[in-house]
């Protein structure tokens, strides 16, 4: 039974059912679930048909051979005539052009105007007017996401091959939570450690949903989170003590990130002040935006995730691992954008793209924490 791939668990805890409930409804014990989920027991084919119907989806989707899990594939592909050779690791995308694949530069540097539905024409308090280029109704099925993970995107691409639009939002994960109170957003993305329970962001959400069966978590991935520094590191930075020195500038994150938190922890810990550090008050509103600070010369460092690092051919000095989740309130479950988005987390194909392009830890991706 070591060569079937089972993913009952995190598809079961994902749609929000405990082991009763669905053992109950498929008609088998509680003890056949947990057996089933631990690889103990391989459920005959009524039963995989049965609980595959009840979780709304494919039985593949819940049990497959270990060697039919698609892996990593070699593909050959031309360049562009006078493009230059991208250097290994390097991100692309790769597009069949009359029958041959042709490899480009995937930046995340804005080369094209950006998707938009309109301009502003006015404000007044919280509200805007704006001017659409054509009558504009507010999609139902669309998906608004707040956080700062810069590998939401790889969320948005598979979301959108199901015809699902979603808005992502990037900020800081203490706004993130608070719009989600709102109900400003659907769902919030936060990387924030409670260092007196040493736990990730189930503390900090609780603070702001106390009746805990109101709101639900779930993994999205771990990260590493260190100094991205530029490519060679021409300032011989190490460690956070590295930025006491008055010939290294920082570029930091707005308050209530995760990263200020850790930055100005890591720092006291070193006995650096945090506001003696040049740079400290210069703001970056994203992780990407901070690394592109790094790139173009006007901070020597920054700290952010290993993913934004690689995507712009930085070093990185690694700091500490973090866990990303997604909240969302009980009440969205039934709204079948949000359905979309919890069937993604438990989708091969995200954990895959996560691994290879972000370098990210997804052996808990989809697990509902609360």
């Amino acid at each position: 039974m070591t060569d079937v791939v089972n993913r009952l668990r995190p598809v079961r805890e994902s749609r929000g059912f405990s082991a009763s409930d669905l053992a109950q409804r498929a008609g088998v014990s509680r003890q056949t679930i947990y057996s089933i989920e631990e690889g103990t027991f391989l459920p005959n084919t009524a039963i995989a048909l049965k609980l595959a119907r009840i979780l709304d989806v494919t039985v593949e989707e819940l049990f497959s051979f270990a060697d039919e899990e698609p892996g990593p594939e070699i593909v050959r592909a031309d360049l562009l005539d006078g493009a230059a050779a991208p250097p290994a690791g390097e991100l692309v995308r790769v597009c069949s052009v009359n029958g041959r694949p042709v490899a480009v530069p995937s930046s995340p540097q804005p080369a094209y105007l950006p998707t938009a539905d309109g301009i502003v024409r006015s404000s007044s308090g919280r509200r805007v007017q704006i001017e659409t280029a054509a009558p504009f109704a507010a999609p139902e099925d669309a998906l608004l996401l707040a956080g700062c993970d810069i590998a939401l995107s790889l969320v948005v691409e598979l979301l959108r091959a199901s015809r699902i639009e979603v808005l992502a939002l990037p900020c800081s994960s203490v706004r993130a939570i608070t719009w989600l109170k709102k109900g400003q957003v659907h769902v919030a993305g936060a990387h924030l450690l409670d260092r007196k329970a040493n736990e990730y962001n189930l503390p900090a959400i609780r603070k702001h949903f106390p009746q805990s069966e109101t709101i639900r978590v779930v993994t999205f991935a771990s990260w590493e989170l260190g100094l991205v520094v530029r490519t060679g590191n021409p300032h011989r930075i190490r460690s956070i003590a590295d930025l006491g020195r008055k010939n290294v500038s920082i570029v930091n994150r707005e308050q209530g990130s995760g990263v200020r938190d850790l930055l100005n922890f890591e720092l006291r810990q070193a006995g650096i002040e945090p506001a003696s550090v040049r740079g400290y008050n210069r703001v970056a509103h994203g992780h990407l935006e901070a690394a592109l600070a790094v790139l173009s010369g006007s901070a020597d460092c920054c700290l952010a995730p290993r993913a934004a690092a690689r995507s712009l051919g930085l070093d990185f000095i690694p700091i500490a691992v973090q866990r990303f989740d997604l909240a969302l309130k009980r009440s969205s479950l039934d709204q079948p954008a949000v359905q979309a988005l919890l069937d993604v987390l438990n989708r091969s194909v995200l954990r895959r793209k996560l691994q290879l392009l972000a370098g990210y830890d997804t052996s808990q991706t989809g697990k509902l924490l609360m």
